[in-house]
């Protein structure tokens, strides 16, 4: 797996001024996520995590170092469709369907719809939405509008996809369930993702390692493999080496 064409954060440092202070939101942060691979951040409120990402997104930008999304800097890998992005708060606009609100970024990057009927309508099968193409968010469930929000951003088939706290808002179980669906979705697209998460349990589920942050400054403190193979059964979430990992991670965040 390559790093070029993934996400590489080279020697990164971003501080913010308020209330007369400043604070050092990242400080010396590196990361390389190669081509294909499925990445969990994961660190209390604070360090950063939402930082990386809109670094990585290009909606702000280093004190130093830098940021390259596909070889490219990240306001560029967004503007050619390289990237998608799915936030907790589905964000649909209510007035549009699902199938119109799945083509907003065509409309956003000035693609042709026509050229894309196609990949809407595998991507509402992909996501689980068949029967519901016309239907209106206010009609949708919660889980129902992450999946739309999700399927809105591999539109562009994107190389890159970057994932915050997409589930946070939903209960337990729903949460689990949709952690099940993602790993599928993820699993047939294989792009190169980035979560943003609270959940040890849901980090170890999707990805192929955890990366734990640390906050004042916020920074990398570890990174830990996950070992499982995939695809990942549900029973996975009551195996003995899925509790250990999830121990050491809590041990990782708790020792900071």
């Amino acid at each position: 797996m390559s790093a070029e064409h993934g996400i590489t954060i080279n020697h990164v440092s971003r501080s913010f001024k308020g209330r007369g202070a400043v604070v050092q939101a990242l400080s010396d942060v590196s990361l390389a996520c190669p081509e294909g691979s499925f990445t969990a951040l994961i660190g209390p409120s604070g360090c950063g995590k939402s930082t990386i990402l809109r670094l990585a997104l290009g909606l702000d930008a280093p004190d130093t170092g830098d940021v390259m999304i596909s070889g490219m800097t990240p306001f560029k890998a967004a503007r050619s469709g390289k990237t998608g992005v799915a936030f907790q708060d589905a964000a649909l606009m209510p007035w549009r369907t699902v199938e119109d609100n799945i083509m907003l970024p065509l409309d956003v990057l000035g693609h042709k719809r026509a050229d894309y009927l196609a990949e809407v309508a595998k991507l509402v099968d992909l996501v689980g939405l068949n029967g519901f193409e016309k239907a209106l968010p206010g009609e949708l469930s919660g889980g129902m509008r992450q999946r739309a929000a999700i399927a809105r951003a591999l539109i562009t088939r994107p190389e890159i996809l970057f994932l915050d706290e997409p589930f946070g808002a939903l209960d337990q179980i729903l949460r689990r369930q949709m952690n099940i669906e993602l790993q599928r979705i993820w699993m047939e697209s294989r792009a190169t993702t980035l979560l943003v998460t609270h959940g040890i349990d849901e980090a170890i589920f999707l990805a192929d390692r955890v990366v734990v942050m640390q906050s004042k400054p916020g920074r990398i403190s570890r990174v830990i493999d996950v070992p499982f193979d995939r695809p990942r059964k549900p029973a996975l979430f009551s195996d003995p080496r899925f509790h250990a990992l999830e121990k050491e991670i809590a041990e990782a965040l708790d020792g900071q």
